[in-house]
C-alpha cells in the first residue's frame, strides 16, 4: 500500500519539489499552504502529471487554532497518514528585528512557534497510530548565533533542538523525525543574498530528503559540505567567534 503524507508549507520551492517526488513515487498527498490559487495549482499539476490523489487546503503557520483542524482535513481526504513534513520558514529582515521587536516576534512565529504547534498536532497524532514519519525543515543557521542572522537562526536553533527532543520522545512508538538543514537554496528567500556560489537547488534539496528518509538518517545537511562547514564554524573559541563578522 503506497503511503498518505500531509505537505505543510507546500507552495515553498523545496516542498514543492518534495511533493513532486513523493507524487511519482505513488505517495497520495495533501497540500496545505496561505496561497490558495497556487496550493490548488500545484496540487491538480501532480494529480494530473503521476495520477495519484491529491488534496489540499489552506494553511496559516500563525493561526495556531486552525492546526488541529487541518491534521483532521488530511484524514478526511487521505483516510490515513503515514507522515507530515513540514517546510515553513521566512528569513525575515536582520536589521529591522534588531531595531523592532514586532519584527523580530514574527521571524520567530514563522519558524519556531506556529511550526512548534503543528508539528505537536502531528506528533500526537503519529504516536497513538505507533508509526510514521514527520520531516521538518530546519536550517544551518541554528547551529550557531551569527550577528548576520541571529533572530532567523535563533528561531531555526529552537526547532531543531524541538526536533530532537521529538525524535527521542517519538523513537519508541516507531516514528521517524528527520530534521533537514539546508545551507543557501536558491528560493525566492535567498533572492540577492550574498554566498550564492554555495547555493542549491530546491530538487537537489527534496532529492537528499528522499534519500535520508530510506535510510532512515536522523539529520541532514544539504548540501552535505554543510555539515562539515557549521562544524568547523561551531567549533571556533567564542574570545574569536565574537570578532568575525559572519
Amino acid at each position: 500500500m503506497k503511503e498518505a503524507v500531509l505537505v505543510v508549507g507546500a507552495t515553498s520551492s523545496i516542498a514543492r519539489s518534495l511533493a513532486s517526488k513523493m507524487g511519482q513515487q505513488g505517495t497520495a498527498l495533501h497540500l496545505a499552504a496561505r496561497d490558495r490559487f497556487e496550493v490548488e495549482r500545484i496540487a491538480k499539476d501532480i494529480a494530473i502529471r503521476y495520477q495519484v490523489p491529491v488534496s489540499w487546503s489552506i494553511f496559516d503557520a500563525l493561526d495556531r487554532d486552525s492546526h488541529a483542524d487541518l491534521l483532521q482535513k488530511a484524514l478526511d481526504h487521505l483516510d490515513r497518514l503515514d507522515g507530515v513534513a513540514v517546510f515553513l520558514g521566512e528569513l525575515g529582515n536582520q536589521e529591522k528585528a534588531q531595531r523592532e521587536f514586532d519584527c523580530a516576534e514574527q521571524i520567530i512565529h514563522s519558524n519556531y512557534t506556529g511550526v512548534a504547534s503543528i508539528l505537536t498536532h502531528a506528533a500526537n497524532y503519529l504516536e497513538k497510530q505507533r508509526h510514521g514519519f514527520i520531516i521538518c525543515l530546519s536550517s544551518v543557521a541554528g547551529d550557531r548565533g551569527r550577528q548576520s542572522n541571529y533572530v532567523y537562526g535563533a528561531a531555526k536553533g529552537a526547532l531543531s533542538l524541538f526536533l530532537q527532543g521529538l525524535r527521542n520522545r517519538l523513537a519508541k512508538s516507531n516514528v521517524r523525525v528527520l530534521t533537514v538543514k539546508p545551507g543557501f537554496v536558491d528560493t525566492k528567500m535567498t533572492f540577492g543574498k550574498s554566498g550564492m556560489f554555495l547555493m542549491a537547488k530546491p530538487e537537489q534539496v527534496a532529492s537528499a530528503v528522499i534519500r535520508a528518509l530510506q535510510k532512515n538518517k536522523l539529520v541532514v545537511y544539504v548540501p552535505w559540505f554543510w555539515f562539515w562547514i557549521m562544524l568547523i564554524i561551531r567549533s571556533i573559541p567564542e574570545f574569536l567567534f565574537k570578532r568575525l563578522s559572519l
